[in-house]
This record gives structure tokens, C-alpha cells and sequence, in this order.
């Protein structure tokens, strides 16, 4: 028998016009993987009466992988250039033993006796292998990314705890977008936000602080000598982002009174209509004496107190913020009267270019969260 005889004949490739499209198409696409390119190839070629041989010597592959894949597509068509599914390992842990490291993960530790705050990879680990269930750290550090489930980060927060909390909040974010009782603010109506930063140190450093160079950063010397604090008080115009500010040795009715003064004896406030000073519960400007010692004062004045434990509505604290990280870090003076003159010289900075903060906390905002707290506290 001759070899002709007994090798079988190519199979015939009749392609259809869809599928010609389709393959055409895997072919001249950058982004198909190259080992489908080549499938495409094969098949396109034997449909154009190619023999096996003729495709692998133009292809410059084996003509065994000529006949696998010109075979797959003539019995089961385009969808068999594809790989096919492969069983691999069987999975060691089904759905149960993940959920069990999740849901420990999602528990405090202290509730069930074990001696620690908070769960490390490790802890869970080990906390598994009590359980009778052997996992390696790196596993269920896996199984936690799926859910983004961190345990071992905490958050600090403060509970709603001013009864009042609702209608104090909304008086100030109704100033914030220049209303008051229910009525738009006028033009000659301002607020003022305002509040100390206590204990801002001098740190003198022993050794003098290198700029940045090219591939260090700037260093700064670990040792210090200290040269006193001081109370920075400021007070923002929240519409027309200005701030005064003064430093004092330290905070109280007295210096809290200077900084109004500061600011009430200049125009346009001299003369405003009504300017409306935003204040924390702070022991300076604390309670019904404090609105009252204002309103004597300055008859056109109006305080208006922010909720118990919320000072983060008082948007002098973003400018505090700024100045934290942009005047006293690093905290690097040789004595307190530099660090004067450095916030004095950054307001001066900052208000020749500031604008009105962003400020998106609004009304329903406001709401809206509120109705979470009462949804989780029923739930509870």
C-alpha cells in the first residue's frame, strides 16, 4: 500500500460568508492573541484549497498542527478554534471555609474572648487553624480583597450626641448658602467663620534642614529644642474667602474678644447689616453668655454655635487644615515671633488669591445621612 493510499485525505473547508468574516476579521485585529491568528490562518487557507503541507510550510509550523485545527473546524465549526476548558486542580475550599474567614473578619475579636483589638491576616490565619481549617495567610488575604474587608484598620468617629443637632446644622448651612430664617441673605450681610489653633510649638532644630536634591527629599533633624507655643485665632469670611487672623499666648474670652474686635472694626463689617459669626462649643465662645457678650458688643453681630462634636462644620477648619500642612509642617522656627510672622505673611498669601471653598455639605446632604444614622440605629 502506498503511503498516498494510507494517509487519509485533507478535510474539505467550506467556509460561509459569515464565517470568513469573522476569521478575516481575528486576522487583521491587533488585539487578537497571536495563537487564534494562527488558527484563523489555517483554516482561511485550507478553505482556499491549501493541502496541509503547503499551510505549514507557509506558516512555518508542524503540518500535525495544520491537520488539529483544519480537523476541529470541519467537525465542529468556528467555535472550536477556541481552547478548550481545561479541569485543572480541583479548589481545596468551597464557598463555606471562605465565608467562615469573612465572617470572622467582619467580628471583634474581644467579643469572643481571643486577646486582641483587631484582626491581622496572621490572627485569621491562626483563628482558622483553631477551627480545624488550615489556610495559609496569603489566602485569606486573597478571600479578604474579594469583599475589600481590611480588619486590621480602624476609623475614630463621634456619635450624634446635641439633641439639636438637626436644627443647629441647618441654621449654618443655610448661612453658608446665604440664608437665615428662611429668607436670602442681603448684600450687606456677612459670615464669619471662626476658631482657635492652640499649641502651635516653635521647634528649633538642632541641625540645620537640607533641602530636597535629586533623588532625597528634604530632611529634617529628628532633634529639637523647643522655644514655646502659641494660639493661632482666625476668622474666614466664608463667601468672600479672607481671613484675619491674630496669635496670642493662649485662648480664652479675652483673646477670642480681640479677634472680633479685629474684625468688626473694619468695613465692610463696621457697617454691615448683620454679620453672623459661625463658632464651635469651644470654652471661648461657649453658650447663651457668649451670644450675648457679642450682641452687646456689636449689635449687628449674630452668633450662631455649631452642634456638640461638630466643628468639622466650621469651614475655618479647612483653613486650618491648609495651614497645617502648608506653614507648620515640617515645624521648623528658631523661635515663637517666626511663627507669627509666617502665618501673618501666609494669610496675607493666601487671601491675595483664595476663593470661596467648595463647600458641598448642603441641606439634604444633611438629611439624607441622618435618615442612615436612624435606619442603623433600628436596625441595631
Amino acid at each position: 500500500m502506498s503511503d498516498k493510499a494510507a494517509r487519509p485525505s485533507a478535510r474539505p473547508i467550506i467556509l460561509s460568508t459569515a464565517d470568513r468574516q469573522v476569521l478575516e476579521r481575528r486576522v487583521r485585529s491587533g488585539s487578537t492573541p497571536q495563537k487564534m491568528v494562527l488558527r484563523s490562518l489555517i483554516v482561511l487557507l485550507a478553505a482556499d484549497e491549501h493541502t496541509n503541507s503547503a499551510i505549514a510550510s507557509e506558516l512555518d509550523i508542524h503540518i500535525d498542527t495544520v491537520r488539529k485545527w483544519r480537523t476541529r473546524f470541519h467537525r465542529h465549526g468556528i467555535d472550536a478554534l477556541a481552547d478548550a476548558p481545561r479541569s485543572g486542580r480541583p479548589p481545596i475550599y468551597n464557598a463555606t471555609d471562605i465565608a467562615a474567614v469573612k465572617a470572622w473578619a467582619c467580628q471583634i475579636p474581644a467579643h469572643h474572648d481571643i486577646p486582641i483589638a483587631r484582626w491581622s491576616t496572621p490572627e485569621l490565619a491562626a483563628q482558622l487553624a483553631r477551627d480545624g481549617m488550615t489556610v495559609s495567610v496569603s489566602t485569606v488575604r486573597r478571600w479578604l480583597a474579594e469583599d475589600a474587608l481590611k480588619p486590621w484598620q480602624y476609623r475614630s468617629w463621634i456619635a450624634v450626641r446635641d439633641p439639636n443637632f438637626e436644627v443647629k446644622a441647618s441654621v449654618v448651612l443655610d448661612l453658608y448658602a446665604r440664608r437665615y430664617a428662611g429668607q436670602a441673605l442681603g448684600s450687606n450681610d456677612f459670615v464669619i467663620s471662626a476658631d482657635e489653633k492652640p499649641s502651635i510649638q516653635a521647634r528649633d532644630r538642632c541641625h540645620p534642614t537640607t533641602a530636597a536634591a535629586p533623588g532625597r527629599p528634604m530632611r529634617v533633624s529628628h532633634d529639637y529644642h523647643r522655644r514655646g507655643a502659641l494660639t493661632y485665632l482666625a476668622a474666614y469670611d466664608v463667601h468672600a474667602a479672607q481671613v484675619f487672623g491674630r496669635c496670642e499666648a493662649s485662648t480664652g474670652i479675652t483673646e477670642f474678644t480681640a479677634l472680633v474686635d479685629q474684625v468688626m472694626t473694619r468695613e465692610p463689617y463696621a457697617s454691615a447689616d448683620r454679620v453672623f459669626w459661625v463658632v464651635d462649643n469651644g470654652s471661648s465662645h461657649r453658650g447663651q453668655a457668649s451670644i450675648d457678650r457679642l450682641t452687646d458688643r456689636y449689635p449687628n453681630a449674630v452668633m450662631v454655635h455649631t452642634p456638640v462634636h461638630a466643628s468639622w462644620l466650621n469651614q475655618v477648619e479647612i483653613y486650618f487644615s491648609i495651614v497645617q500642612r502648608k506653614v507648620l509642617t515640617p515645624n521648623d522656627f528658631p523661635d515663637l515671633a517666626a511663627v507669627e510672622n509666617r502665618l501673618h505673611a501666609f494669610a496675607e498669601r493666601y487671601n491675595r488669591t483664595a476663593e470661596p471653598f467648595a463647600w458641598r455639605y448642603t441641606r439634604r446632604e444633611l438629611n439624607r445621612q441622618l435618615e442612615q444614622i436612624d435606619e442603623s440605629a433600628a436596625a441595631a
